[in-house]
């Protein structure tokens, strides 16, 4: 039987944190700890010998720098979302968590699934630029939705608060106008367009998810619908049938505003009888937001797949 690559390659299990990674090495069963610095981690891969594969579990961002070195260094690297060792864990029975344990269990999961994962390639400059914007659009409208309820009835702050929101609703105008600009430069605007023409889908959830359907190649929409992490997954043993969960792996922000989407869409002619079709089988509201907010990404993914223009539902 041919070894996949991770089984033909020394296996490293690399946990991350803000001020240091924590690396195991499988075939000396192994761990170092060494700061997440440029240079540490320059050092440690310059004496790698031979071929190396890596399991790293994908943070918000401090995973990023080690992911980029070591891929520049000639390693094979894979990024393995929390969802996935989440559920490994279980599988396997480990029921600590510790980095040095978590470090070890991404060397075993690889050494384990390699053959099913496929190493991880960096995004083009311009995605991380998008997705950087999205995220400080995201931290600012939470703070402003935050602060807008916990100030609400405090009328002696009433005037200073307005004029703080003013400020923050100018700043969240100007991080949408440079993701414009962003996806004018690289010449996606004709295709955010395009997805805005589907009832409910605005500026930013087209934005958003023409950037998730650039970082990746999709066999389909339902490969598309489980990079945004809303897929389904099953509970189901025996006779025994649990409740269908979305995986929600990679993209919060996207499933976000594909709700937000499905919130608008539902009001609209071209929707409206779907809505009140699956509530009146009955589901509840939530599950009937979920269910348009899947049909509304396979529509987008539809339309950008091939390149084709949105003919409305209500005509």
């Amino acid at each position: 039987m041919a070894m996949s690559a991770a089984e033909s390659r020394s296996v490293r299990g690399v946990d991350v944190a803000k001020n240091e990674l924590v690396i195991y090495d499988q075939k000396r069963d192994q761990l170092i700890t060494i700061p997440n610095t440029k240079t540490a981690i320059k050092q440690w891969l310059k004496a790698l010998a031979g071929a190396v594969s890596i399991a790293i579990e994908a943070t918000d961002i401090y995973h990023v720098m080690f992911a980029d070195l070591a891929y520049e260094a000639g390693c094979s690297v894979y990024l393995v979302d929390g969802y996935a060792l989440s559920h490994y864990r279980k599988g396997v029975n480990v029921r600590a968590k510790t980095d040095a344990i978590d470090a070890r269990l991404l060397a075993r999961y690889l050494r384990n699934e390699g053959g099913n994962l496929h190493p991880w390639v960096p995004p083009q400059p311009f995605y991380r630029k998008l997705l950087s914007l999205f995220r400080r659009r995201a931290a600012l409208v939470q703070a402003r939705t935050s602060l807008t309820l916990s100030w609400a009835n405090e009328p002696l702050l009433k005037a200073a608060f307005k004029s703080q929101l003013a400020s923050m609703q100018r700043l969240e105008a100007l991080v949408e106008k440079m993701i414009k600009e962003l996806l004018e430069k690289a010449g996606l605007m004709a295709q955010v367009k395009r997805c805005m023409k589907v009832e409910g889908i605005g500026f930013l959830t087209a934005a958003r998810l023409v950037r998730s359907y650039q970082r990746g190649q999709f066999s389909g929409g339902d490969a598309f619908i489980a990079f945004l992490g809303m897929d389904l997954r099953v509970a189901q043993s025996g006779q025994k049938k649990g409740l269908s969960k979305l995986t929600k792996r990679d993209d919060p922000e996207a499933r976000r505003l594909l709700h937000n989407a499905a919130m608008s869409a539902r009001r609209t002619t071209a929707w409206k009888d779907y809505y009140e079709t699956q509530r009146a089988r009955g589901f509840s509201s939530i599950q009937v937001l979920v269910m348009l907010a899947r049909q509304l990404a396979r529509v987008v993914f539809a339309l950008l797949q091939n390149g084709s223009e949105y003919q409305t539902k209500a005509a």
